[in-house]
């Protein structure tokens, strides 16, 4: 779960940066938890797409995973 005070600093801040008024009878709070509902089922499927790139649609290549992990531990 996202963190609401960040979502709503970060959504104040572009909307602003984009000259976007948000009405009035839109609540904030209401804005801020549907945006990042929006956010985390997009995210969801982002994750489930790459965890098909990551082990080779379901016939992962150990060697390549290797060579990441080798990367990451430097």
């Amino acid at each position: 779960m996202l963190d609401s005070s960040v979502v709503e600093e970060f959504l104040t801040e572009e909307l602003g940066d984009a000259g976007i008024d948000v009405p009035q009878d839109i609540d904030m709070s209401a804005l801020v938890e549907t945006f990042s509902r929006y956010v985390e089922n997009d995210y969801y499927e982002w994750l489930k797409d790459n965890f098909k790139s990551f082990f080779n649609h379901y016939n992962p290549d150990w060697d390549q995973i290797r060579g990441r992990l080798a990367d990451v531990s430097g």
